[in-house]
């Protein structure tokens, strides 16, 4: 079977390239990766050491973020080098403070593995979460290289604990620590002969419980909002307008911030076309008296998690379709009830605050609005609804104490 996957691995560098003339994703996939190693090598200073932090997309960074800034304090002379694999991970985080150097991953041939790992020759490796790629593994382990799984989160259906998956499970050799988020993956881990596992938790706890401390004021916000509700409705897709847009529509005295995961012109035009309150974009505002507005738009990127600071109620968008549910810590810290589509299975943390009574999936607009009306007119059930979710934040903080203290 390993044979069989570095054949395909090498014939889909190929394939990529020729696919990659029909669409913008894959053009970006692989016009990313060129000249990849000379820009490497240009960048390594080889006095220096360093360790390799490895991020499938932007939200697996995120949830690094507390495992960077650890290892910096940990670690002051050592660089550290982010690598991604998607194209949205990279063209989003080009610099960051806690990072010396970012890279795309290579495709996984053992060519590209030996030479990615010959140029940066890191003292230690972190996986974040999953992207188990078996060649970069087994040359890590070649090479003796202190490998370690943070936040990792394991499902009975993946290939490791199916009998065709034993050349994967060897790769997991590799890792001399697992950290998972959950007591199932532990078990899982365990039936396949790992015992080296700590339940640590998520590390997005500490990304997003640190921001509670951060600067979060955003003035417009504060002109647009008054001293009336706000309703903040984050990463938005056209399934989830299907669940919110009704609601809005008939409401008076409430104000919306909608967020939209696309923020392409032609997206964000149909979305205004279906909205009948007062509204106004981001790009809009300047010289506009806010107040007068109902629903904020904000086609820009950046602002929502500080955005969700002055939320006093939040709808987080992704499981009203199949693209997957985005990211609801972040309203959570904040203490805000939370609202979401139905389709959430492989999202936990939803599952664990659903059952707690601090967040709320709804199926249709009917429900939608059933929760929200309720949410709005008692000001008591929303505010203990709140309090449950800051609350599942601070109890489930501390993934990065435990990787810093095995460390």
């Amino acid at each position: 079977m390993q044979g069989v996957y570095n054949v395909l691995v090498n014939l889909s560098g190929a394939v990529l390239k020729s696919a990659s003339y029909f669409s913008k994703k894959l053009k970006d996939f692989t016009e990313g990766r060129k000249d990849l190693f000379p820009k490497l090598e240009k960048a390594i200073d080889r006095s220096h050491d360093y360790i390799w932090v490895h991020a499938a997309s932007l939200g697996e960074f995120e949830m690094a973020v507390p495992v960077l800034k650890m290892l910096k304090n940990k670690y002051p002379d050592s660089e550290i080098v982010v690598s991604f694999f998607s194209p949205s991970g990279f063209k989003n985080k080009k610099k960051h403070p806690l990072v010396d150097h970012f890279t795309y991953l290579p495709l996984d041939t053992k060519e590209n593995a030996k030479k990615f790992l010959d140029i940066i020759q890191p003292e230690m490796a972190f996986f974040i979460k999953y992207d188990f790629w078996p060649n970069f593994l087994n040359e890590l382990k070649s090479r003796k290289v202190r490998t370690f799984l943070v936040s990792g989160v394991f499902r009975k259906d993946q290939a490791f604990f199916k009998p065709y998956g034993k050349w994967m499970r060897s790769s997991l050799k590799t890792f001399e620590h697992f950290f998972v988020q959950n007591k199932e993956s532990e078990e899982l881990l365990n039936s396949i002969g790992f015992t080296n596992v700590t339940v640590a938790g998520d590390t997005r706890f500490d990304r997003v419980a640190a921001q509670i401390e951060a600067d979060n004021r955003i003035e417009f916000i504060e002109e647009f909002k008054e001293d009336k509700l706000l309703v903040v409705c984050g990463s938005t897709w056209p399934e989830d307008e299907e669940l919110i847009l009704d609601f809005i529509n008939r409401s008076h005295n409430i104000k919306f911030i909608i967020a939209p995961h696309e923020i392409k012109p032609e997206k964000i035009k149909k979305l205004e076309e279906r909205i009948k309150l007062p509204l106004i974009k981001y790009s809009k505002k300047e010289g506009k008296d806010l107040k007068n507005y109902d629903v904020l738009i904000l086609d820009t990127i950046g602002l929502l998690g500080r955005a969700y600071s002055y939320a006093n109620i939040a709808y987080v968008g992704g499981a009203a379709g199949t693209t997957g549910l985005h990211n609801i810590l972040e309203p959570a810290t904040f203490g805000n009830p939370i609202i979401i589509g139905q389709n959430f299975e492989k999202f936990p943390e939803a599952e664990r605050l659903r059952q707690l009574a601090g967040l709320f999936s709804v199926k249709d607009s009917h429900e939608f609005s059933a929760i929200m009306t309720k949410l709005y007119t008692n000001e008591d059930f929303r505010r203990k609804t709140g309090m449950i979710a800051g609350h599942f934040i601070n109890s489930n903080t501390g993934a990065t104490r435990i990787l810093e203290k095995y460390l």
